[in-house]
């Protein structure tokens, strides 16, 4: 059984990929556009990092948690180019990473994080359950990508029963309260163009629950992404394809058509490899087969998180900040891809799953070794 599910920590205002709660960092504690979408080239030397070490960050934030992986794909020869910035994804100005690195202008790492990670768009998480400030908080991101002509990505993750239990448990208390979150979620998302990843690992890890129980939640999901896309007509809502690694591709199909994922009334396509590392090439080939088996409108395409995927996924199947993993393409809505929408970085490089660093937290070190 491959292990799944999003490490999480309860939290407050959105701030960068996830949510933040104040503005405290320390020096090792602890956002992203279209052309061509390169891999960052290696750096030489490592410098001396400072003595400050790892400790949770105030502007923690959910970081899903990575899926164990059976076996990793042949190393490939990477294209060794100065990073990209995409000119239409939006960057939130407020994450764990730029709040970092405004703190720590004198830290060795500070260039490259700062121009490896923190210049780069990437995801807004929504993970606490806060129905009387959701609306306002993903308005908050979605005008400031209005303003700027560029879109946001965002992540609502709140469903019921929310990684089985495990590490990133919590989320709404019930599935009707789900959905009035929703609504209020979809209140927020303007007029727009605006990319939802719904509910990572909402429909790859259901194993765990009953017939009934999985059938309700894909009701629910179902409901969604038509009060998402009813809201904003210009929102773009992706559904939870597991990854390469996870589900055969007809069994994720069959779930997805269940939970709406088939329907363009509540679908834009899925999205792979969420907190994974994975190589593209093989989510591209896995999405493709996991969209010709979901069927529905030819329009349906798929979104690939490559925030950590530059050294595909370690041979262990470890998931927890494994050693070796570098950055991956850099987030573009142009990749050259038939049916493959985008690359994103949904997941923040550096914030940790909970080895390296406080599960949900920005940790410089983690970022740094990812960096280089």
């Amino acid at each position: 059984m491959v292990a799944a599910a999003s490490v999480v920590v309860a939290i407050g205002t959105v701030s960068g990929m996830l949510s933040a709660l104040d503005g405290r960092q320390d020096s090792d504690t602890a956002r992203p556009e279209v052309t061509s979408s390169p891999y960052l080239a290696p750096l030489p030397a490592v410098p001396t990092p400072s003595s400050a070490s790892p400790s949770a960050s105030p502007s923690a934030s959910p970081s899903p948690k990575k899926k164990a992986s059976p076996s990793p794909s042949p190393t490939k020869t990477e294209k060794k180019q100065s990073p990209a910035v995409s000119t239409r994804l939006y960057r939130y100005p407020e994450s764990q990473v730029l709040e970092w690195v405004r703190a720590n202008d004198g830290d060795p790492r500070h260039a490259v994080i700062a121009s490896r990670i923190a210049d780069q768009p990437a995801a807004v998480w929504f993970a606490d359950f806060t129905p009387s400030t959701i609306t306002s908080r993903v308005r908050a991101v979605t005008a400031g990508g209005s303003t700027q002509g560029r879109v946001p990505v965002v992540v609502p993750y709140a469903i019921p029963g929310r990684d089985c239990g495990g590490a990133s448990q919590g989320g709404a208390p019930d599935l009707d309260a789900y959905d009035d979150w929703i609504d209020a979620f979809a209140a927020g998302l303007g007029s727009g163009e605006v990319i939802v990843i719904l509910e990572p690992d909402s429909v790859a890890q259901t194993e765990c629950l009953s017939a009934g129980e999985r059938g309700r939640r894909f009701a629910s999901l179902a409901r969604a992404g038509r009060v998402l896309k009813a809201a904003n007509p210009k929102a773009r809502v992706y559904y939870d394809a597991g990854h390469s690694g996870w589900n055969a591709p007809a069994k994720q199909a069959g779930w997805l058509r269940q939970a709406g994922a088939a329907s363009a009334a509540s679908s834009d396509g899925v999205f792979s490899n969420v907190s994974n590392f994975h190589r593209t090439d093989d989510e591209i080939a896995y999405d493709r087969q996991v969209l010709d088996a979901l069927g529905g409108p030819a329009g349906l395409g798929a979104v690939i998180d490559t925030s950590r995927n530059g050294n595909g996924a370690p041979a262990d199947g470890e998931w927890c900040d494994p050693s070796g993993r570098k950055l991956g393409r850099t987030p573009t809505l142009s990749t050259g891809e038939a049916r493959i929408d985008g690359y994103l970085w949904v997941k923040l490089p550096g914030e940790s799953d909970g080895c390296k660093g406080a599960p949900g937290t920005f940790t410089p070190s983690y970022a740094y070794e990812l960096a280089r």
